[in-house]
């Protein structure tokens, strides 16, 4: 039996780009664009009555700084729609719209800029519940860790720049050449150390910490 495609809400101010995302979205056999919306207001309102698998979210909607950013509207959705996974698709890469976006509850951050294979997969990861970063994004957040015993060690701080990447634990292991017995024990660890109990919690909370930074 074929699995349903996932249902996706286009939120970006500029109709142009609407259009190009839904044509490349709707390339795909898995997803389908179910409705659009031209500003944060409305893409909480609409996902709120369409409840669609994932939003992929604009970070900042015109450019006065009137009205809902894509941030505040990601927010908004964790309360209002917390089963709705959003991806922020932006322009921007600044490690402090990353971190805003990720503790707001995005599960994706994708720059407009890269390529379509890169969004299709943060889209696809977002809605198993995991996060999707692209390798530009986190390139933005790796850098040194030299800290205390409960900070994450060099591999550790491997494992969750995997995780956000989008990888399995299988896909980690051959990675990092490691046995997936090894990567669940560091998984374990890395929970452990950060207070957190899954995949998309590890990932903001690293970036919390300052323990991805730039590099």
């Amino acid at each position: 039996m074929t699995a349903e495609p996932l249902r996706v809400l286009i939120a970006d101010d500029h109709a142009v780009v609407r259009a190009g995302l839904r044509a490349l979205l709707d390339g795909e056999p898995d997803l389908d664009v179910i409705a659009e919306a031209g500003s944060g207001e409305e893409a909480v309102r609409l996902t709120a009555r369409l409840m669609p698998d994932v939003v992929l979210m604009d970070l900042r909607f015109g450019g006065s700084g009137s009205g809902m950013d894509g941030v505040e509207a990601i927010r908004r959705l964790t309360v209002e729609a917390p089963k709705v996974a959003a991806v922020m698709l932006t322009s921007y890469a600044g490690r402090a719209d990353i971190v805003r976006a990720l503790e707001a509850g995005a599960r994706g951050y994708v720059p407009k800029a890269g390529p379509p294979e890169e969004l299709f997969r943060a889209v696809r990861t977002a809605a198993t519940g995991s996060v999707g970063l692209a390798p530009e994004v986190v390139g933005e957040l790796v850098g040194q860790v030299v800290g205390p015993a409960h900070e994450l060690s060099r591999r550790e701080i491997e494992v969750v720049r995997l995780m956000a990447e989008g990888r399995s634990n299988r896909a980690i292991a051959e990675a990092l050449f490691l046995s997936e017995a090894t990567v669940k024990t560091h998984l374990v660890r890395i929970y452990r150390k950060l207070k957190v109990s899954n995949r998309p919690a590890a990932v903001s909370e690293a970036v919390r910490r300052g323990l991805l930074e730039l590099t």
